[in-house]
Formats: structure tokens, C-alpha cells, sequence
């Protein structure tokens, strides 16, 4: 089961389902994988036996972000050079006992199943995401009513809390929606969609996954610049020119046609394709086992298991006589000759380098080169 299928269910209705409705609850099993992605174990051992330091971690209170003086201490130092910013356990957890909401935020930065759940999500959905956990005492609300500037997947791993879900935009005279969001059950709220969340009779801990959507104005925007870069746009406005609108709507006129002339000569799957090219290199796949796999290396041969790397993209464009592999923070070129054995590495999910339709020795050396570059890995 990937990422898509915890959080929606049916991937292949997702868009219709999913992003079409006001509120989406999916049910699951709450021993799958999602519930056990954060712990309330695993957020007592971030924010007690590690160096955790904000902004990764805030601190709410009757819905206020408390200062991080609040809650972080000085005069750790590192080779001399000083830690600032570092959480101090015992304030947090005294904040925490006195009705506080502890925000883990990024966590797909430093914890590796959100990592890997929210790389798989951005390959699937081709949209930036985002991990934060909220630690919430019993009976306690850490925020007032408020709306989110990106859609949000919601979901209990300790506990229980009540949300408030509001029409959007916010009207008096409706009355809000109420989900018991428990392990097992994960919302879906679209952008703008008012909300509030309170904890009942135990410590709440949820995840949000906020998805930071891409639009069409992004593709657009980026033909504009494309196609201005050839127009006089950075010349200044005449002389006098507030008492010359004539003169100014003039030249505005001569440069809105210019446009439209270089718009229509621009080529949409240019821009498209460099859309993909900029959203894959601003990712920063998962390389967790990396050292193991190239320690490896020399003694892989040609029954060595391997599999495709979760949450690695992996974008194939021809060039002439080359093949260039998108794979996120990297590109990685390879002769067009053997596309068809690059394309069996993308598609299959496990093999061998036997596998391939590639001389064995050919085969060797690809499969060595993509684990180096992180499109696979050892299978242990």
C-alpha cells in the first residue's frame, strides 16, 4: 500500500473523491503503517534525548506561539562554535503540563517515515509537501479558528481530538461540522477550509500533511517571463508622465501587443517540461541506507536483489543520442541505446541486474551507477 492509498483509499478516484470535496475521512486499519508513522514515544524521544533546536519545534498557548525564549536554552557549544536555539526538555514538557501545544514542524526533514511518506506523496501528486506533528494535552485547543493557505491531510496517531470544521468561506448562521479523528481515520480539508481541533480525555498527537499547490498561474507566470525576456519592460516611465496618462497607456499598449505576439510563439511543452525539471530539482529525495549500498558496490553481481528507492522520482527525456534520468536533486545521462533497460529499472518495483536485457557486464555497471545515485537500492 504507498502513501496515496493511507491517506485517500482508492488512488485512482483521488482528484474526483478527494480534492472535489469540502471534508474526506478515510477509514483504515490503526495498526497500518500510517498510524504508527509518529509515536507519542518517538515525539518524547525527539524532544528529550535528541539536540532538537527551532524552528523545528514551537510552542502554542491559548492560541498564542510563545516566544522561543520560552522554551530553548543557551551555552551548548560544538567544537566552540555555539548551539543556539536549542529546545530545553524540561521547559517544553512544563509548558506542555500547564495545557501548552508542542508543534513539531518539517519533520520530513528529520524523521524518517514522514520522509519517506511525504517524498512518495510529492512524486505522486507533483505538488510540494509538508510534515508537522501536534502534541496536545487533554481537553486543550492550542489554536482558535483559523484556515490554511494549502490543502491538509490529517491524521491521529496517539489519542483523540475533536475538530470543528467550517464552511468555507466562514459563515455565522452555519453550524460546523464535528470529527472524532482517532487512530485509524484520516481527513482531508481543501485550502481555506476554517478550522479547530481540541483534545479529549488523553494526550492528542496528529500529523498534518500540508500540500503547497502548484497552479496554473505558476505554468503561466513562467511563459510571461519566458516571453518578455526579449521586451523593453525595464526602461523607465517617461518624463511628467502623471500628467500624461495618454502617453503612458500609449506605450503600455505597445508593450501588452508586444507580448502577446512572443506568448503566442511560445512552445507550452517547453514550459511544461521545464515546470518538471524545476519541481524535481527543489527535491531532496531520501538516501536513508545510502553508505550500506555503496559499501556494497564492488561485490554486487548479477543476482545481487535490488529495488527501486521509495519516494525517488525518476523522469526520462531523450536528447539526440542521450537519455536524461530526472531523479530529483540530480540528472544523470545515459546513452539512448538502452532506454529500454533504464525503463524496466524505473517500472519494476524489485529485480536483479540479470534481469535486464543488457549484457551482463552492461548490466553491472548501470545498476551500480543508479544504486551510486540513489534510483536503487540493495535490498536487504
Amino acid at each position: 500500500m504507498d502513501a496515496l492509498d493511507l491517506l485517500s483509499g482508492d488512488a485512482q478516484t483521488f482528484v474526483e473523491k478527494v480534492w472535489a470535496s469540502r471534508v474526506h475521512l478515510h477509514h483504515t486499519d490503526p495498526a497500518a503503517d500510517l498510524a504508527g508513522v509518529l509515536s507519542l514515544a518517538d515525539v518524547d524521544h525527539l524532544l528529550t534525548a535528541t539536540a532538537i533546536r527551532t524552528p523545528a519545534v514551537r510552542v502554542a498557548q491559548d492560541g498564542a506561539v510563545l516566544p522561543a525564549s520560552a522554551f530553548t536554552r543557551g551555552g551548548s557549544t560544538i567544537a566552540g562554535q555555539p548551539l543556539t536555539g536549542l529546545v530545553d526538555a524540561r521547559k517544553v514538557l512544563d509548558l506542555f503540563e500547564g495545557g501548552a501545544t508542542v508543534v513539531l514542524q518539517g519533520l520530513h526533514r528529520y524523521w524518517p517515515p514522514l520522509t519517506r511518506l511525504v517524498a512518495e506523496l510529492e512524486v505522486a501528486l507533483g505538488h510540494p509537501c509538508q510534515a508537522n506533528a501536534y502534541l496536545t494535552p487533554p481537553g486543550n485547543q492550542g489554536f482558535a479558528v483559523h484556515s490554511d493557505s494549502h490543502d491538509v491531510f490529517v491524521f491521529q496517531t496517539h489519542g483523540s481530538k475533536l475538530w470543528e470544521v467550517h464552511p468555507a468561506p466562514l459563515e455565522e448562521h452555519e453550524e460546523p461540522r464535528e470529527v472524532l479523528l482517532e487512530p485509524g481515520l484520516s481527513m482531508y480539508l481543501p485550502t481555506g477550509t476554517p478550522h479547530a481541533a481540541r483534545a479529549q480525555d488523553t494526550v492528542s498527537l496528529h500529523v498534518t500533511i500540508g500540500i503547497n499547490q502548484l497552479t496554473w498561474r505558476t505554468l503561466v507566470d513562467r511563459a510571461v517571463r519566458e516571453a518578455a525576456q526579449g521586451l523593453d519592460l525595464d526602461g523607465h516611465l517617461p518624463a511628467a508622465h502623471l500628467t500624461r496618462p495618454d502617453v503612458v497607456a500609449e506605450g503600455l499598449a505597445e508593450r501588452l501587443e508586444g507580448l502577446a505576439a512572443a506568448l503566442r510563439s511560445v512552445d507550452p511543452g517547453e514550459v511544461a517540461a521545464a515546470q518538471v525539471d524545476a519541481f524535481l530539482q527543489q527535491r531532496v529525495s531520501p538516501l536513508a541506507g545510502g553508505l550500506l549500498d555503496r559499501s556494497e558496490l564492488a561485490a554486487m553481481t548479477g543476482d545481487t536483489p535490488l529495488r527501486r528507492r521509495a519516494g525517488r522520482p525518476c523522469v526520462l527525456r531523450a536528447d539526440g543520442e542521450q537519455l536524461h534520468l530526472l531523479l530529483g536533486d540530480r540528472r544523470v545521462s545515459v546513452p539512448i541505446r538502452i532506454r529500454a533497460a533504464v525503463e524496466q529499472l524505473r517500472d519494476t518495483p524489485e529485480l536483479v541486474p540479470d534481469d535486464l536485457d543488457l549484457d551482463p557486464a552492461s548490466a553491472l555497471v548501470l545498476c551500480r551507477r543508479l544504486v551510486r545515485e540513489g534510483l536503487l537500492e540493495v535490498r536487504r
